[in-house]
Formats: C-alpha cells, sequence, structure tokens
C-alpha cells in the first residue's frame, strides 16, 4: 500500500509491477500526452516503448494498459470508457479495446488517466484502487467466478454499493488462458478484441477494483465544455442503441445480416420470429432496467429480464447487435430469448462476443457436414440452433475441457487444426481475429478495414457502404473497389483519435470538431481537428511498425477463404472482392503514405507524424 499525490496534469499513470509487488506513478510530459491524449494513443506508445516484439502475448514482460482519456470523467456524456492495449494471444500483435460503464471516469477521479500492469503474480491478486491508497489483495478465493460473481464478491468484500466502485474482472475463459478471453466491467461492458483476457489471466491478475473517489476531473473552462457537451448530446440523443440491429438488417434487404457462418445471406426466419428480435418487442417484454454509463443521457443500457422459455426470470444486461447477431442468425437459432441468454452467458464466463459465435457458427457447419461428430465434441448436439447445446459449450470452452481444449485456440488456430473441408469453413483474417457481427461480402469497407487493421478490430471511420446488387456491379465497373480502400485510408485514424480520449463513440458520434473543441476546453491547449487526426495516424503508425517487427507482414492482410468468398445467394449474389483485393491494397498503402509493395510505412510519413525514432527499426 502507498499514498498517493494527487495531481492535475492529465499525463499521471499508475505502474504496477505484479512480480516485485510493487507500485508507483509515473507522469508522462507534456508534450507525450499532446501527441497520444490517452486511450489507445497513450496505450499503443507504452506498448511499443516497452515490449519488445521477440515478447510472447502470455511472456510476464508484456504490458496491459487501461487508460482513460483528457475527456474522461468530465461532463461529455459516456466520458466513463477506457482503451485496454496489450500484445494479443490471437494474433500476437497489438490489441486495442474499448470499454464503456464506469471505469474509465472512477480512475480519473482517483487522479489517474491510466494503469500499465506488467509482470506475473506468484498467487491469484486483484488491484484494488480507493482514494488515498492502492494495493494489491489476494484473489484465490474468486477463482472459478464469472464476471458477474466477481465485480459482486469484490464490491461485497470492500463494503461498496453498486455506483460506489467499478471492477474489470476475467472469468473462468481468462483464468484458463482462452485466446479469446475478454475484459469485462462490472456487469456486461466488454474489452474482448483479441484476446485481453487471456492476457490478463497469464498475469494472475483476476480483477482490478476503482472506488469513485472524491476528486474531480480538473477543467480550464466548465461552462464551455457543458455547451460542446450538449451539443454532443443534440447531435446523438435519437440514438437508441444497437439492440434491434438485427431486425433492421434484416428488414433492409441489402444482404448485411450473418447467416449460418455465410453459408447463405437469406434467413429462412418468419414474419413473428423476425418481428421478436426488434427493439420494440424486446423493450416491451423484457421489462428493461436503466444502468446508465457515466454522464450518459441516451439510457440505451439496460439491465432485462428474460420473460418465457426455461430461462424465465434470468436478468441479463441489454445484448448489443452484435450478440444477437452472433446468437441469432449466425448459429441459425430463431429464438430472442435463447440469444439473449447465449449473450449473458458469453459475458460472464469471459469470451468475446463476436469469436464465440463465429467458432460455434463454424463448429455447427461441420457438425451438420459430417466433419466433427458427438463424440469430437464431448457428446453435444451441435446441429443449427440448438441453443442448450451451445451454452454447455460455452463452458467447456471457458474451462478448457475436451474439445474446449481445441476450441479455447480460436476459429483460425483449431479449424487448422482439424484441418480439410473444415479449414475452408472458417471465418477470419489471415491475422488471426475474426470480424465483428455482419456480413461483411456485403460491407466491403468492414471486410478491407478489419483485414489491414493491427488492432484486432476496425479502426478507421469511414461511412458503412452497402451493397445491392445492381448498385454494387455499377460501382464495381467504375471503379469501386479503390473507392473503398481509398475512404478507409482517407479516414483512418479518426476512430483511433476518439479512443484515445475515454468517451463513447455512441455519445460523441465521430465529430472532430466538437471533440477537438472539448479538448481544449479541458487542458487549455489550442488543440486543432487536424491535430486531432493526427494523433490518431500517429496510433495507428506506431501500431502498423509495431506489428511489423512482430512478424505481421503484407501476407497477412487478408481474409480467410470463406471471410473473402462470394455470396451464393441474395441481393449481392455472385459479386466479390477478392478479385480487387491486390488493387485495394496498394491503393491503401499508397494513401497511408506506406510502400505499395511491402506495407511498410515510409520515412517521410513517419517524419510528419513525428515518429522519426521508428525509422531505423524498419530498416
Amino acid at each position: 500500500m502507498f499514498t498517493q499525490d494527487f495531481g492535475e496534469f492529465p499525463g499521471r499513470y499508475l505502474r504496477v509491477d505484479l512480480s516485485l509487488r510493487e507500485l508507483r506513478d509515473v507522469t508522462f510530459d507534456e508534450k507525450t500526452v499532446r501527441q497520444y491524449l490517452g486511450g489507445t494513443g497513450m496505450g499503443s506508445r507504452i506498448l511499443y516503448d516497452e515490449v519488445p516484439p521477440e515478447v510472447e502475448w502470455s511472456d510476464p514482460r508484456n504490458r496491459v494498459i487501461l487508460a482513460s482519456g483528457p475527456l474522461g470523467g468530465t461532463v461529455i456524456g459516456g466520458s466513463g470508457t477506457f482503451s485496454l492495449v496489450t500484445k494479443g494471444a490471437l494474433t500476437g500483435g497489438c490489441t486495442a479495446a474499448q470499454a464503456n460503464g464506469l471505469f474509465g471516469a472512477f480512475l480519473r477521479f482517483q487522479g489517474y488517466t491510466g494503469v500499465i500492469i506488467q509482470g506475473v503474480a506468484s498467487g491469484w491478486t486483484y488491484l484494488h484502487i480507493d482514494d488515498d491508497s492502492v494495493q494489491l489483495r489476494e484473489a484465490n478465493h474468486l477463482l472459478g467466478k464469472d464476471t458477474y460473481d466477481t465485480a459482486t464478491a469484490i464490491k461485497e468484500e470492500l463494503g461498496k454499493q453498486r455506483g460506489q466502485m467499478s471492477v474489470v474482472s476475467i472469468g473462468p475463459a481468462g483464468e484458463h488462458l482462452v485466446r479469446f478471453a475478454g475484459v469485462f466491467v462490472d456487469w456486461g461492458h466488454s474489452a474482448s478484441h483479441n484476446g485481453p483476457g487471456a492476457v490478463m489471466g497469464s498475469k494472475r491478475l483476476k480483477a482490478i477494483a476503482v472506488a469513485r473517489g472524491k476528486k474531480r476531473v480538473p477543467v480550464k473552462n466548465e461552462d464551455n465544455l457543458r455547451k460542446i457537451a450538449e451539443s454532443l448530446y443534440e447531435n446523438a440523443k435519437g440514438f437508441t442503441g444497437t439492440l434491434g440491429g438485427v431486425h433492421r438488417s434484416y428488414r433492409s434487404g441489402v444482404g448485411t445480416l450473418p447467416i449460418k457462418n455465410y453459408l447463405t445471406n437469406i434467413w429462412d426466419v418468419s414474419d413473428e420470429e423476425i418481428e421478436s428480435f426488434s427493439e420494440e418487442y424486446i423493450r416491451r417484454n423484457f421489462s428493461p432496467q436503466p444502468n446508465p454509463c457515466w454522464a450518459c443521457r441516451l439510457k440505451h443500457c439496460t439491465f432485462m429480464t428474460i420473460p418465457y422459455g426455461p430461462h424465465k426470470g434470468m436478468l441479463v444486461e441489454e445484448p448489443e447487435y452484435e450478440q444477437l447477431a452472433a446468437w441469432g442468425p449466425v448459429i441459425n437459432l430463431k429464438d430472442v430469448s435463447a440469444a439473449a441468454m447465449l449473450s449473458c452467458i458469453t459475458d460472464r464466463v469471459g469470451l468475446d462476443n463476436n469469436e464465440a459465435g463465429w467458432l460455434v457458427g463454424w463448429v455447427m457447419e461441420c457438425f451438420e457436414k459430417g466433419l466433427l461428430s458427438k463424440d469430437d465434441l464431448n457428446g453435444l448436439d451441435l446441429r443449427w440452433g440448438n441453443a442448450e447445446a451451445v451454452r454447455q459449450l460455452l463452458y467447456v470452452i471457458a474451462n478448457r475441457q475436451g474439445v474446449g481444449d481445441l476450441l479455447a485456440e480460436g476459429v483460425m488456430r483449431a479449424s487448422r487444426k482439424v484441418g480439410g473441408e473444415a479449414a475452408r469453413c472458417a471465418i477470419y483474417t489471415l491475422k488471426g481475429n475474426t470480424p465483428r457481427g455482419h456480413d461483411h461480402r456485403t460491407r466491403w469497407f468492414e471486410m478491407f478495414d478489419t483485414s489491414v487493421s493491427s488492432t484486432g478490430t476496425l479502426e478507421t471511420g469511414a461511412t458503412i457502404l452497402y451493397l445491392p446488387p445492381d448498385e454494387a456491379a455499377r460501382m464495381q465497373k467504375a471503379g469501386y473497389p479503390d473507392d473503398v480502400s481509398t475512404s478507409v485510408a482517407l479516414t483512418k485514424g479518426l476512430m483511433v483519435f476518439e479512443d484515445s480520449l475515454g468517451v463513447c463513440r455512441f455519445n460523441t458520434r465521430m465529430n472532430l470538431q466538437l471533440e477537438s473543441e472539448a479538448i481544449r476546453e479541458v487542458t487549455g491547449w489550442g488543440f486543432t481537428p487536424e491535430e486531432g487526426k493526427n494523433v490518431g495516424l500517429r496510433a495507428v503508425n506506431l501500431m502498423k511498425v509495431y506489428n511489423l517487427r512482430c512478424g505481421i507482414t503484407k501476407e497477412k492482410d487478408y481474409p480467410s477463404e470463406r471471410y473473402g468468398s462470394t455470396p451464393v445467394d441474395g441481393p449481392s449474389k455472385g459479386i466479390a472482392i477478392k478479385p480487387h483485393w491486390e488493387t485495394m491494397l496498394k491503393n491503401y498503402y499508397r494513401y497511408m503514405g506506406w510502400d505499395t509493395e511491402t506495407g511498410k510505412p515510409l520515412p517521410e510519413t513517419l517524419r510528419k507524424l513525428g515518429l522519426d525514432d521508428l525509422i531505423a527499426t524498419l530498416k
């Protein structure tokens, strides 16, 4: 335990060496903070500087950086968000994942912008931050608990009520080093792409508990910041969440719903079944109770109660679109209550929802084709839509029991291990991560950005481009594929900039102008939108160089065979992206200021961003 000396500067981080059980403050200078801000930006700089490329994700020398940003804990809506950066378990490269809730704000109220975790504890441990003290506490009694029960147990142990403390934790999946284990905040908020929960598990760190604290985030001009917060709210107030996304995507008819592991673009679902996935139906029947994130007035985060079926009465966090997509159309499950149950179980055992959904969809296709049998699958009947078998499989994977040990390696590694036709059915990028929950064969922008991204998920902010068949054919003839890669490059950095601020994208809507104005009012800097975009581009290039040093070269900027396949039916039938991939990639590299043959950032690009120190490493 040690006593804090609270300072106003947003460059103050807590460094935790689990091996030495050492806790100390580190403060980054103003120039560095202005260049990287916080969140993903600062995390990428720390990762690059402190984790050599030969270090594996499970090595004690790997870092886990959890960081808010200059807007964290302010009146800006959703400013309890934080970004988690580490070397990921799926790709072996940079990971940057975000979670909303209260944790980022509470960390700021303790006088810290972020926490840097290194080393490995001799026994299971959790970190406790509460007003003027920080300590490492024994966590053996928490082993085996899911993420919901872990958060509850720690708050009870420390005498805190809901709203007085925020807990980041891993579930059984993280304890057993499942490669797609996530990190979860309280009940349901998730930072999980690319296996950060496995990294925390490798360090024997079960949780981080941060009390709300009594300090305030220093702001240079509160009145002006409140006006900006109101403008952002006016821009976002019509947004009611992604809960009804499956219903909306189906009704749109543009083929973006991911159905049966990309086997088809047509979901054989009745009108009554698809209406049960609508926002109106779920909010009317599932008795939502508000559970807002910090300073958020949008009210789309709720707890819900399953109203019927075998899991009637089960309390779940409101599922986002990608959860209902994974546990609905991807596995051909048409019962929304069962999909909500599986969403909750995935969070509780501590698995990344997207990877879990694609993994189970792959298993079900292999089961249908006779490539995997009941004997291969712990006796489970993994036919399409069998929710109870999926529920059991999630526990099997989280605890690495039987076939769970294979499946815990994620889609790419498991499918390659099985081999043959099964390997050709799997959806992933060649870096090793799976995409978000859409059929990207009709969202080329997202497939391309997912495949070239350095973080294990999307990292840009271009408008999503749909491809209805007639329009798609016309655009392709007019050079549309290059337009996709151009738009990805020209908007690259915007999302990463926002992920460096400590705010929720649903609240700020990637409004570069207002976000830059907010930074000015908080810090007093003459901060411009151009400077903001450069913060994002600086982090993007830093992560790209880091991944190149880790051996993640141009050859991995591609989708797997099934991920990049051509739809066989539906509105985009026969429209293929793969024939255009090479020209799209070269075009993207050119607009990014990277070598068109190797994808390496050019020296002049790095100099322009103040990354001169990276040039020698690329040689």
